[in-house]
């Protein structure tokens, strides 16, 4: 199989170059959706006022709550197409592309059904504060109707991540983000929609960037091409996707669970802590987001050269996604908090709003690195096919520990505090990446006993 223009050879030449030139697009297109997801936060916050503000934040865990055991899947769909490219296996390549894009289709409508007649229930249950909750429901219904179209591109951007084209996706994301932020204003400050219009400005963007990737798709040669006429479930390839992405995206449903549990603690605090931590949150996503693109190019690259048997090249693919993820969350992470104020003005104009994120910036930002050094832990983990280890370690890790930091110490009256709450997150990233690594270690002496043998 030919490498094409768009593509990076992941199995030759330096690993350190070509992990960055992977990841930079990736990280553009995370730190454009995040852009383009601030807008609609922004413009509700500036036109529609701190009630409308904290309904679409109220419900940004709830979503990934939600999305993330379909999004895991997406996961066994970008390591199973780049273990089948690096071993060269072109026929089983192309049933698992036409396997995976009929399941992106499958799990949107499940979704969809789902977030629009369970929105209600689910945030009464959360605790979300009766003021918005009319607010928040209607914002979660109409934001559902676009996520058919939200699964088809993030599996079809996994097709084309696993063998190397992380270009395409940005520019398609661009577009479609460009579009969003024109309908937002239109819907939101002409239309007076209020969280309906952004909502709906989201679905239509993201129908767009779903077109543009089958596309791409439809006009590729080779074992990637999709014909939408031969999409059907092969059970075999199911099956391995279901075995690699299920506990990645059970995984992410626990986490996303916690950070429900978490919501709902902030929640108790009133609609200004609530709006507070909402801008903040969305601010570390956009160092997330960066950490995050090397996470993935951790998979892709440990998924392509372990199809290709290249133990050596796997264990420098692991040390560059820490280093890089390293510089990466101590630089924005301080660089956040330096800035804080500043950044959280463009979300509100409220001081008790600012003053409410800037304490999660302060507690978060010095140690995000972590986080990103435990999630590239967990990606050669899964690159190798190993997805049960690290779902166990992180459920353990993290979110048990997390929730039992909830039942326990925040219960105490002096640290009933939203600072006993976020500290949370710096503690139990510390132990599971510690645990994490000695669990790859484990897994590479065993991988390189097998080969050998």
């Amino acid at each position: 199989m030919k490498t094409k223009k768009y593509e990076i050879d992941m199995c030759s030449g330096s690993v350190f170059r070509k992990m960055l030139l992977f990841a930079i697009p990736l990280m553009c297109s995370g730190v454009l959706q995040l852009l383009f997801n601030a807008a609609d936060i922004i413009v509700v916050g500036r036109f529609a006022g701190d009630n409308s503000l904290a309904a679409v934040g109220a419900n940004s865990s709830l979503i990934n709550l939600l999305t993330n055991i379909f999004m895991g899947l997406s996961i066994g769909t970008n390591v199973l197409v780049a273990q089948y490219y690096g071993a060269k296996k072109e026929k089983d390549l192309r049933v698992t592309v036409h396997t995976s894009m009929l399941l992106s289709v499958i799990s949107g409508l499940i979704l969809t059904i789902i977030g629009i007649f369970g929105a209600e229930k689910i945030l009464v249950l959360m605790q979300t504060p009766t003021e918005i909750i009319d607010l928040a429901a209607l914002y979660l219904r109409v934001y559902f109707i676009g996520m058919t179209s939200t699964m088809i591109y993030n599996f079809g951007s996994a097709i084309l991540r696993a063998i190397g084209d992380t270009k395409r996706p940005l520019y398609y994301l661009l577009f479609s983000g460009v579009i969003n932020v024109i309908l937002n204003l239109i819907f939101v400050v002409f239309c007076h929609m209020d969280v309906a219009g952004v909502a709906l400005a989201t679905a239509i963007s993201q129908t767009i960037s779903a077109a543009l990737v089958v596309r791409c798709l439809i006009r590729e040669e080779g074992a990637i091409h999709l014909d939408l006429k031969a999409l059907s479930i092969d059970k075999d390839k199911f099956l391995r996707i279901v075995q690699i992405g299920l506990p990645a995206g059970f995984q992410g449903m626990v986490f996303s669970l916690s950070n429900v549990v978490i919501q709902s603690a902030v929640n108790g605090f009133g609609n200004i802590v609530v709006a507070g931590n909402s801008a903040g949150l969305n601010i570390e996503g956009f160092v997330y987001i960066a950490m995050n693109a090397f996470y993935q190019a951790t998979i892709s690259f440990t998924s392509q050269n372990y199809g290709a048997r290249n133990m050596q090249r796997i264990r420098k693919i692991a040390l560059a996604g820490e280093l890089y993820v390293l510089v990466t969350g101590v630089v924005l992470g301080n660089l956040m908090v330096m800035f804080g104020e500043e950044l959280l003005g463009i979300y509100s104009t409220s001081a008790e709003v600012i003053e409410a994120g800037m304490l999660r910036l302060e507690i978060i930002g010095v140690t995000y690195a972590l986080c990103g050094m435990m999630d590239v832990l967990v990606g050669a983990l899964r690159g190798i096919g190993k997805s049960i280890m690290p779902m166990i370690v992180s459920l353990v890790g993290a979110c048990g520990l997390r929730l039992l930091w909830i039942a326990t110490v925040f219960q105490i009256p002096e640290y009933h505090t939203t600072r006993t709450i976020y500290i949370s997150y710096p503690i139990t990233w510390t132990i599971t990446f510690s645990v994490h690594a000695i669990c790859l270690i484990y897994a590479w002496v065993k991988l390189g006993k097998q080969w050998k043998d």
